[in-house]
């Protein structure tokens, strides 16, 4: 599949707050066709610095975009992730078996509705990445686009700096991810028949939501990073999922096989 379809996939498939939050790939690639379709330029001359201005004026426009995007939900995952951590303390201390008011009952349905919040919280987080993932792919290969088309040499100087920006640099957003996969793991351990259930229950009730939309961001990550003829030093690593009890249970209940 085609980048362009690729990415007009996922924004479809994603969080509708976050439709206008992803690369214009479209518009940047029409600005490369008419660039590359106007009168040659010589390189270096005052109309190719211009049109190469107003292309990385663009760029620059929609790596603001992201960037202010990214950090606003990296805040927020911050702050549920300590929520939902006081809220399990909370209901320990409180209908546990050494609790204030000991309640098996409670306990259980309780750490229920929060096991299904924190799977919620982990694939908005992985939508997270997958938004990082695609936006810098874009980018990667629209500049390529743009040297290739005109002459120029763009691509290798921008992408030095992209790499430094805070929507590319994701290792929080990861300690999460894998923080939430520990804590499912490890506090809410259940059987497979359980998790089996529980997922089908997710496609259920979610339908549209936020499950298929993780199903989604898992498989596009996973194209998108790998090897393939046009791999280069440009292009991010292969994906490797990990092997949590979450993710196994995305895997089991996904309509489509994540491999």
């Amino acid at each position: 599949m085609k980048f362009g379809k690729r990415l007009k996939q996922q924004v479809e498939e994603t969080l509708p707050d976050w439709r206008d939050k992803f690369l214009s790939y479209k518009e940047l690639k029409k600005l490369v066709r008419l660039i590359s379709s106007a009168p040659p330029f010589s390189y270096g001359s005052v109309e190719y610095g211009k049109a190469e201005a107003e292309f990385v004026r663009l760029l620059n426009s929609e790596i603001d975009k992201f960037n202010t995007f990214f950090m606003e939900q990296e805040e927020d995952f911050v702050i549920r992730h300590k929520e939902l951590k006081q809220r399990i303390q909370k209901v320990i201390d409180t209908w546990g078996p050494s609790g204030s008011q000991p309640s098996e009952a409670e306990y259980k349905e309780q750490m229920r509705k929060i096991r299904k919040n924190i799977v919620n919280f982990h694939g908005e987080m992985v939508l997270m990445e997958n938004y990082s993932n695609i936006n810098y792919t874009g980018l990667a290969k629209i500049l390529k686009k743009y040297d290739k088309r005109t002459g120029g040499l763009l691509r290798l100087p921008f992408i030095q700096k992209v790499l430094e920006q805070p929507f590319f640099i994701t290792d929080l957003v990861s300690k999460l991810v894998k923080q939430c996969e520990y804590m499912i793991d490890t506090v809410f351990p259940v059987e497979e028949e359980e998790r089996v259930k529980e997922g089908r229950e997710a496609i259920t009730v979610a339908g549209e939501g936020i499950f298929r939309n993780t199903i989604a961001a898992l498989m596009t990550m996973q194209e998108i990073r790998r090897g393939s003829s046009t791999y280069s030093h440009f292009s991010l690593p292969p994906l490797n999922l990990p092997d949590s009890d979450l993710i196994q249970s995305l895997q089991l209940n996904s309509p489509i096989p994540i491999v």
